[in-house]
């Protein structure tokens, strides 16, 4: 009878079977998963209980699921085993297929380890294949790779007796799909952890990029995105309402530039120079009505991804009013409060710069010059004292050779090849005060006669208002480039480059000439003269001694003149 019913007690398995398979992979979470799994054995397997005891991180195994007694339940789930203590366990016993068995004749041995143990009372077996209250057995579950998700331990069959063929292989089946089902679940919750974490970083990510946006856009002062690298290297980008305003430009005309195309042409090499990370400069943009405004450029460079494109992020501030104001004081300490007028130390810083202290060797006659050449050319195709047919100029002269000392030639201005002055030009005076051809920096020190009796007689008003317009005069007297400086008192000095002497005897004539008409005051008529000094400037001098020679000379051309004459030039 029991040979007959046996196909038919295993299709009923087969559907129960099949069932709570089926419920496997309608589990919304790992946790429901595994108490699915523990269900399944009680309810369709026919065990009085089931446990799955879960592979944590550590390698450690957790009770992760109870069914079957709810007494045990409380007590056992959440416990730990080791896992050497599990090692140990699915390596003794019976190996029954993908099963473990012990039987209770060995396992007495387990029952001091760490394992989290649970077993029903009951009596000792009749017969020899009746369930032993203590007999234990295992289904170890494994992922696809091989690696030990976690055990299924069951205990007691209802109908008392160890598991048959059929049994034991309804069982294996069931925990090869607890398998997959745990870790399709796993995987479930791995990836809406990982959706959740996704859609927090894009919020954050939004949030961030808002509050960049924000700041951006609402910046008080200029802000400027441009390319970084490539063939469009610091084209604008994106620029605030800031920026644009600074400018007179709006956004989309400025994203037709780059801040080489809007800087002033003499700040092109400082912007160059900081166009990097990091990079702060001071320099003029171009406005819309063709003004240049100070600005002040910080970069830093911004990636839109962790290996995407960089762009460089400009920070721009307006300092045109610190820069006027710098400019003001520079000015100030530069110039004479009073015409306007280059002041006594800003007269030899540009007296200064053109003089080295490498004083003009004495100039060789074209004669010396020549011989000169023929002493120190070397002979040609190793024939002494034979010179090659080129080489000489028109004129008949040799080309540009080295003088002795390494300086220049008749008039010449330049230094020797190889020296230490290079890249400077002499700065020479003619031999005498007839004009030899000689071009040089003339300084011309004019001390005015007759001022010290208008300050006596009108005032210090007045007086200053003589200084004003004779330093009109004098800067009108003058070409463009040449400088007109107040030395102090009602003296005054112009520095004169490129003329010869009687080009220097000239201007002096002339600017006494524009000195010596009346000046009006409040409806006052004065007049005062001027005497003229001219100096040379030549390397090798300071600047106090060029003034002092043009003052001695200015004090000798006074004496040589009668009072009565000074001021009527």
């Amino acid at each position: 009878m029991e040979t007959e019913s046996e196909p038919y007690v295993r299709l009923a398995t087969l559907r129960q079977l099949h069932q709570v398979v089926a419920e496997l992979n309608t589990a919304r979470s790992l946790a429901d998963t595994l108490q699915t799994v523990v269900d399944g054995i009680v309810v369709g397997l026919g065990y009085e209980l089931a446990c799955v005891n879960l592979v944590r991180p550590d390698g450690d195994l957790v009770v992760a699921a109870f069914a079957g007694d709810p007494a045990a339940e409380a007590l056992i789930t959440g416990r730990v085993g080791s896992r050497a203590s599990w090692e140990r366990r699915l390596t003794m016993g019976e190996s029954w297929d993908g099963l473990r068995f012990i039987p209770h004749t060995e396992g007495w041995v387990l029952v001091e380890d760490d394992v989290p143990q649970w077993h029903t009372e009951g009596p000792d077996p009749r017969f020899e294949d009746e369930w032993h209250p203590e007999d234990r057995l295992y289904a170890p579950m494994y992922a696809s790779g091989g690696e030990l998700l976690g055990v299924v331990s069951v205990d007691r069959p209802r109908n008392g007796r160890r598991p048959g063929a059929w049994g034991r292989e309804a069982l294996q089946m069931y925990a090869f799909q607890a398998a997959i089902a745990i870790s399709n679940a796993r995987l479930r919750a791995n990836m809406q952890r990982a959706l959740v974490r996704l859609e927090r970083e894009q919020q954050a990510l939004r949030a961030s990029e808002e509050s960049f946006r924000q700041a951006f856009e609402y910046a008080p002062s200029g802000m400027a995105i441009a390319e970084m690298g490539g063939d469009q290297h610091g084209r604008l980008l994106r620029t605030n309402d800031a920026l644009c305003r600074l400018l007179g430009r709006p956004a989309s005309v400025l994203r037709r530039y780059s801040f080489s195309d809007l800087v002033h042409p003499e700040d092109i090499g400082t912007l160059l120079r900081t166009s990097a990370e990091g990079g702060r400069a001071e320099l003029r943009l171009g406005r819309r009505d063709g003004t240049y405004v100070w600005v002040s450029l910080r970069n830093s460079v911004v990636a839109d991804a962790a290996d995407g494109p960089r762009f460089l992020l400009t920070h721009v501030e307006d300092i045109e009013e610190r820069k006027r104001h710098e400019l003001q004081l520079a000015h100030r300490a530069s110039h004479d409060a009073l015409t306007g007028l280059p002041n006594s130390s800003e007269l030899r810083s540009r007296l200064g710069a053109r003089l080295c202290r490498r004083p003009q060797a004495v100039r060789a006659t074209a004669i010396e010059a020549l011989d000169a050449a023929f002493e120190t050319r070397p002979s040609v195709e190793g024939a002494p004292g034979e010179h090659s047919e080129h080489g000489f100029r028109p004129d008949g002269f040799p080309e540009p050779f080295e003088f002795p000392g390494g300086m220049g030639g008749p008039g010449a201005g330049g230094s020797a090849a190889g020296g230490p002055y290079d890249h400077h030009v002499h700065t020479v005076a003619p031999a005498t005060d007839i004009d030899d051809g000689t071009k040089g920096l003339a300084v011309l020190f004019c001390d005015l006669d007759g001022f010290k009796s208008i300050n006596d007689r009108f005032g210090h008003h007045t007086g200053d208002a003589v200084l004003i317009e004779v330093a009109r005069r004098l800067t009108t007297g003058v070409r463009d480039g040449d400088t007109v400086a107040r030395l102090g008192g009602d003296e005054f000095v112009v520095l004169a480059d490129g003329l010869g002497a009687a080009d220097a005897a000239d201007l002096a004539v002339r600017l006494r000439n524009a000195i010596i008409p009346p000046i009006r005051v409040d409806g006052r008529a004065v007049r005062v003269g001027a005497s003229f000094g001219i100096g040379w400037a030549s390397c090798g001098m300071s600047a106090d001694e060029v003034l002092r020679s043009a003052d001695q000379r200015m004090y000798i051309e006074k004496r040589s003149r009668s009072k009565a004459h000074r001021r009527a030039g």
